[in-house]
């Protein structure tokens, strides 16, 4: 007995060891080469290049061409591809060319800014080389990548290389370059990582504005951390970033004027809610959902939807005691989620957005700065967009307002160079009207085209005469300099103020209202103009956009001036001169 006892010791210990040895020999091999890309790989790898993004956000962001606070393109990108990733696990299709789809329509409505949606076609494309395919090898989805480059590059109506496109078209050619029959998924998103990080640095000597600055293209910079995210995941290498928890989703707006002291609840409480069943209090798998429905019946409640899914019920009823309701759900579980809201408000907000009789034509217009906004409304704009420099709206943003207008056509200020893909992107998404988008770089140049618009059934001449009030503007801002810079032999310092002119810095100054008298003298044809509009923004006061519009009337007899409290961020002061 005492031998076999020594035995079976003897075995279990070399076992254990040869476990051990396994266990640590395993753990140093890296996952097993991927000879195809099925759909959960691929939606593994989307989510990482989602944080892959989202933790380089600030440092993309702060790759600026300009010396002004523009730089948005992370926070574009990172929100653009956000949006194709989440829940994407959840939408898996268990076929690689749906689940390419459903990303490909998530991140066409999310795309922000030029680089979000250049972003948004680069995969669009991807997804058309993957339609109809379960799974691939690494020469079709070189292929697919290659019809990436040709989706984003007609997405564009004038490409400019030394940006987000050249940075994924060459590392695309020089990956599909590499493949052969006996390439991995690995050996392709390798070589692409590595054409990426080799075209990265050349874009700086690609485009002037870059150059000038000493910076490499941001979008590029951002498309190559998703791309390293991706690759990552392929190697088992999980990012690590968690989004912050301290900025939250703006909660929406409402009116709570539209309920007052003296007011009567005549509609009662929206109440919806996540109920996780608890084992504690009832039996979870045999759960009768009437209980509840016979409880809300006895209250009164309309509208009532209730379910059971697993261990999870959803509620959602119109009462006026949700009080009541709550303290009942409780017997059952826990909440996950609770939402109450007054119907009266409810009401209200859909009284406001009540379909109006079908217009021939109506605007949209972007705009930041609640004068502005007024401004605009007040020219004619149907419905504005929020949004601006460092703050791009998504091509949903659009649709949203499109949905709300009832017209033949709508045509769309976008008052921004970054924002008018876009606002194309969306055009071509919505269907119940013909939009129709004016190329206006700037929000002078769009409020100048408001200001002639007349109504007319001859869409193309109305539009015409837009345009061309768009192109007699000249536009200058006036900005704070976040950084030193040497800009067209301009020498600028970090917290002085730039002077721009038509997008060129034509001087700086330590003093804001001497930086709009620098743009007025560099206007070369200043004879022939004899409008001038000034925004200020929130920073300067009444009083002293007052004394500044008495100098200026002083210096420019001839000149109609204006003055609008437009209250922009950014920029101290816009000038448009016609």
């Amino acid at each position: 007995k005492a031998f076999f006892c020594i035995v079976h010791i003897s075995v279990r210990l070399v076992l254990r060891a040869l476990g051990l040895f396994l266990a640590y020999f395993c753990y140093r091999i890296p996952p097993m080469a991927h000879t195809t890309l099925d759909d959960l790989t691929f939606v593994a790898m989307i989510q990482n290049g989602a944080k892959a993004i989202s933790k380089n956000c600030k440092k993309i962001n702060d790759l600026n061409v300009f010396p002004v606070p523009d730089g948005d393109t992370g926070s574009n990108m990172t929100q653009t591809f956000n949006t194709g990733a989440e829940n994407l696990d959840k939408d898996a299709a268990g076929n690689l060319g749906e689940t390419a789809e459903k990303l490909a329509k998530k991140l066409l409505l999310g795309a922000r800014g030029n680089s979000g949606v250049i972003l948004s076609q680069i995969f669009k494309g991807i997804q058309k080389g993957l339609a109809g395919k379960k799974a691939v090898n690494a020469l079709e989805l070189a292929e697919a990548y290659k019809a990436g480059v040709e989706t984003s590059y007609k997405a564009v109506v004038n490409p400019v290389e030394g940006t987000i496109l050249t940075v994924f078209r060459v590392a695309t050619e020089y990956a599909y370059g590499k493949m052969t029959e006996a390439s991995t998924i690995e050996d392709f998103y390798q070589a692409h990582v590595e054409g990426c990080r080799e075209i990265l640095p050349k874009t700086t000597d690609m485009l002037p504005a870059l150059k000038e600055a000493g910076v490499i293209d941001s979008g590029g910079a951002g498309y190559l951390c998703i791309a390293e995210g991706m690759y990552k995941a392929l190697l088992g290498e999980e990012e690590t970033f968690e989004p912050d928890a301290e900025t939250p989703a703006a909660a929406p707006k409402v009116d709570i004027s539209a309920f007052t002291r003296d007011s009567i609840l005549q509609f009662g409480y929206c109440t919806e809610c996540l109920l996780r069943l608890q084992t504690s209090k009832v039996d979870v798998d045999h759960f009768d959902i009437n209980l509840i429905l016979d409880f809300l019946e006895k209250e009164g409640g309309e509208s009532v939807v209730a379910y059971k899914e697993d261990d999870i019920v959803k509620i959602h009823v119109h009462t006026k005691n949700p009080g009541n309701v709550l303290t009942e759900l409780r017997k059952y579980g826990e909440f996950l989620t609770v939402k109450i809201e007054n119907m009266a408000l409810q009401h209200e907000e859909i009284l406001k957005t009540k379909a109006p009789e079908k217009k021939k034509v109506a605007i949209v217009a972007v705009a930041n700065g609640q004068g502005l906004k007024s401004l605009f409304l007040q020219a004619g704009a149907d419905e504005i967009v929020d949004g601006g420099q460092t703050g791009n709206p998504s091509a949903g943003d659009f649709i949203n307002a499109f949905s709300k207008i009832n017209a033949e056509h709508i045509i769309v200020l976008p008052n921004n160079k970054n924002i008018i893909l876009t606002a194309s992107q969306a055009g071509d998404l919505y269907t119940r009207a013909k939009v129709h988008v004016i190329s206006t770089k700037t929000l002078q140049e769009g409020y100048s085209a408001l200001a002639v618009m007349t109504p007319s059934d001859d869409i193309d001449a109305t539009i015409e005469d837009l345009k061309n009030a768009a192109d007699g503007v000249t536009s200058g801002e006036v900005a704070l300099a976040v950084r030193n810079a040497n800009l067209k032999d301009v020498v600028v310092s970090k917290g002085e103020y730039l002077a721009l002119l038509n997008g060129d810095v034509v001087a700086s100054s330590p003093d804001k209202e001497t930086a709009l008298k620098e743009i007025l003298k560099a206007i070369p044809d200043m004879d022939d103009k004899e409008l001038m509009t000034v925004f200020y923004g929130k920073d300067i006061d009444e009083e002293t956009a007052d004394e500044l519009k008495a100098q200026l009337e002083d210096e420019y007899p001839d000149f109609e001036i204006t003055f609008c409290n437009g209250g922009q961020d950014i920029y101290s002061y816009l000038l448009s001169v016609e």
